[in-house]
This record gives structure tokens, sequence and C-alpha cells, in this order.
């Protein structure tokens, strides 16, 4: 029976054209956001945020997925339907945000770990009665002089591992974040190095922990130069070297490849994705994605806090959602973005 519900979720996920939209920012990370746009990050201005991206019309045609923080999930819209089933309207599968964040790991300086698994059976049968189908737990590695430790790959794989494992036994899709940051001057072959040697790490942990590779999503990094390396390079390279680095390392048995933004710009992650959509080869996951300042980054600047931009904030979220779902089918082109 929970071999069936996650199927299904899985199925929505993976749809066609679709991809998810990460809404999961921690109490801190959108008190920036909102503060970018000068804008208080009061409950109820959170709560209307993002409700006007949940109402946004037309959402489920682009979007399979939302990923929420803890408060949101609890939320409601003002007239009063809970978000999830504000979601489940618009065919959209409500996911929850379960890790509590990263902490220094002991005796390796720069190196992080992430923390949550105490309690999260528990916290996890408590979001699946509010309506969360899937979950994600991302683990944070950083490149740098000595970094990443072997020992920080091999405990945030663990807990990966440990966190899918239960996500599966209470019949909840675990999405595995694994992110290598681009923050540095690294070049892209090295990031391709040390995102192969993670994305091993991470499903040798998989295996060990008798995680169901056919009822998890992966939510990676895409293989790229760090933001401050002064050789950057094309669309067809990331796609390059993000592919041949996929396929040393993760199985078939995955349905889907969700990449994260991580940094990148709205357009690069959008022309990114599609220069892996387009390439020759054909893969065997579905290549899609899971933005978020990416996708909400020009609706949260239209919408600059005022009721009366809502229609503006939503057009511009349905238009970057359109990119990336055009994107997902390898027929985004950068003309797309003033039409």
């Amino acid at each position: 029976m929970l071999s069936q519900e996650m199927e299904k979720t899985v199925a929505e996920l993976t749809a066609p054209s679709k991809g998810i939209l990460a809404a999961d920012e921690s109490s801190g990370t959108i008190e920036k956001r909102l503060k970018s746009v000068d804008v208080s990050s009061t409950e109820e201005i959170r709560r209307g945020y993002r409700e006007l991206l949940f109402t946004a019309p037309g959402l489920g045609d682009y979007i399979s997925g939302v990923i929420l923080f803890e408060e949101t999930l609890k939320q409601k819209s003002a007239a009063g339907v809970p978000f999830p089933q504000l979601l489940s309207a618009q065919g959209i599968v409500p996911g929850i945000k379960v890790d509590k964040g990263t902490q220094p790991l002991a005796n390796f300086p720069g190196d992080k770990v992430t923390h949550g698994l105490q309690g999260l059976a528990e916290r996890l049968a408590g979001y699946k009665a509010l309506g969360a189908r899937f979950a994600k737990w991302r683990a944070v590695i950083a490149i740098g002089d000595g970094l990443p430790s072997t020992r920080a790959m091999e405990v945030n794989a663990d807990s990966l591992a440990r966190y899918a494992a239960i996500c599966q036994e209470l019949g909840i899709v675990p999405i595995v974040e694994p992110e290598v940051l681009m923050d540095g001057n690294h070049s892209i072959e090295r990031c391709e190095a040390v995102t192969e040697e993670v994305l091993e790490t991470v499903f040798h942990a998989l295996y060990r922990h008798r995680v169901l590779l056919e009822l998890m999503l992966l939510k990676p990094n895409m293989v790229l130069p760090g933001k401050d390396c002064p050789q950057q390079v094309t669309a067809e390279a990331i796609a390059v070297a993000t592919l041949a680095c996929f396929r040393r390392t993760v199985p078939a048995a995955v349905p889907g490849i969700h990449f994260l933004s991580g940094g990148q710009s709205d357009e690069a992650a959008t022309a990114n994705l599609n220069a892996m959509n387009s390439y020759r080869q054909a893969q065997p996951w579905q290549l899609s994605f899971s933005y978020g300042r990416a996708l909400q980054a020009p609706a949260l600047k239209a919408w600059h806090g005022v009721a009366a931009n809502q229609a503006a904030g939503q057009r511009a979220l349905l238009k970057r959602a359109r990119l990336n779902s055009a994107a997902r089918q390898g027929k985004y082109t950068a003309a797309m973005e003033t039409g």
C-alpha cells in the first residue's frame, strides 16, 4: 500500500514538462529575501507572499510539486483553505523540508553536516497528516583548500540515506539533495571531480540503508565552475560535464533528477537545464528542475509587498515556470525571455 502511494507521488512529480517549486526557505532566508525588496518579514507577510505563489492561475501546468517550510505547511489562505489543499486543487503535490540546517563538523574546519534526524519519524508522521506527500533533506558540500574531506562526504551521505529510509518507511517520497556549492574560484573540472565523489558516496549509503531508488528523487547541483572562477563556460559545456558525471554515478533506477539552481541567475539556470535536455544522447532519468530563487526572484521583485501588485507577481512567476517547462523539454530559447 505504501509503495503504491509513493509510486503515485513519483509519477506526479516527474510528470512531463513539469518541475518542482522550492518555497521552503527558512525563517532567516525568507527574511533576507523580503528585505531585498524592503518588506518586513512578519508571519502574515510570509503567508500572503506564499499565497500569491500558490494561487497563480495555471501554475499546475508547469509545476508538479511545491516544497514547503513547516510554518507554511500549517498556514491557510485568506479564505481559510490550508495551503496543501490549495496546491492539490491545482494538481500540485505538497512536500516538506525536514532537515534542521547545517552545523560545523567537529574536527573538520570548513566542513558542515546537516542535522535533524532526532525525532524525524514523528515529525514526518505529523507532516503527512497535514498533507505532505514528499520530503526534502539538503546536505551542503563546500569546495576549497583541503575541502571537502572524505569524512564530511561520508557523514552527510549517511544522514541523507537514514532520512530517505525513514521517509519510505512512512510512505513519503524522499528527495535526496547533496549540494556541492558553487562558492569559490574552482574550475568546472574540480566541481566535476567533487560531485562525482559525493554522488558515489551518497548512492553507496542509500544502498546500505536499503533505500528503494525507484521511490526517491535526486536534487543535485549542476557541474559548474565556481562563481569566482575566471574561466566561465557555456551551457553546452555544463551539460556535457554534468551528464558525464551523472552517467558514472547515478543508477538508472532513479526516476528523476531535479536540479537545484544553487545561486545561478534565472536565465542561466533555465539555459543550462535546456542544454541537458537538448543533449544528443538520451538519458535514463527525467531531467527536471527544483528551483527556489531562480523561480521566485522575478515574482518577489514585481510584487514588492504591495497587494495591488499580486497579479504582476503571479505573471512573473508563471513566465519563469513556463520557460523552465520549455527547458525541461529542450525547447527553450533566449528569445523567449523577451517574448
